[in-house]
């Protein structure tokens, strides 16, 4: 009993400090990166708990590119000055996909063989796209907000299907947001 209300009390605490998270990226204001630090503190910890190593790692990675993403939006553009929003460029397309196929294979692979983890190749392909969306997030690329939405809805299916339905309504929100955000970034593109 104590174990679900700490796992119920401490999802709660995670969706609020996703929505803000993500609400501030959507502005583009930098204290959104703040938030990820204390929203992937609190979502590692909950994943742990519930077998989901990939999500779990993916915490890990989530902090040290909110640190990077902090520093490249401030000083990421010419002459150390504010990073503007861009498209990526094609020849990172290839590179992006490639990364998602490798991490996807063998992280599954070693999650489904050595631990216990849930739908380790599922588990492994959002977190591999996460991953890659996160970085492009960092790099203020708007096509991020694509690969979110991609993320989103196969996140609401998986955390559903887990039994948390907190964490999966968090995801339909941050599908909307994730909308939200491509369009208000559109409209500062460079």
């Amino acid at each position: 009993m104590i174990d679900y209300l700490f796992a119920n009390w401490l999802e709660n605490l995670g969706v609020v400090t996703t929505l803000i998270c993500v609400w501030l990226n959507t502005q583009q204001n930098i204290w959104g990166w703040f938030w990820a630090i204390i929203s992937s503190t609190i979502y590692g910890v909950i994943y742990w708990k519930f077998q989901l190593y990939s999500d779990m790692e993916l915490q890990i990675v989530f902090i040290l590119l909110s640190i990077y993403g902090w520093y490249q939006w401030l000083f990421g553009g010419n002459q150390k000055t504010e990073l503007p929003v861009s498209r990526m460029p094609q020849k990172l397309i290839s590179v992006c996909l490639l990364v998602w196929l490798a991490f996807t294979g063998l992280s599954g692979y070693l999650h489904g063989k050595y631990t216990d983890a849930s739908l380790p190749y599922i588990d492994s392909s959002l977190t591999a796209i996460s991953l890659i969306a996160q970085w492009m997030m960092a790099k203020k690329y708007i096509d991020n907000w694509i690969l979110w939405i991609v993320a989103n809805v196969g996140y609401v299916g998986m955390y559903f299907f887990k039994g948390l339905h907190g964490t999966s309504l968090l995801y339909v929100l941050l599908l909307v947001l994730a909308i939200k955000g491509y369009t208000d970034w559109r409209k500062s593109i460079v």
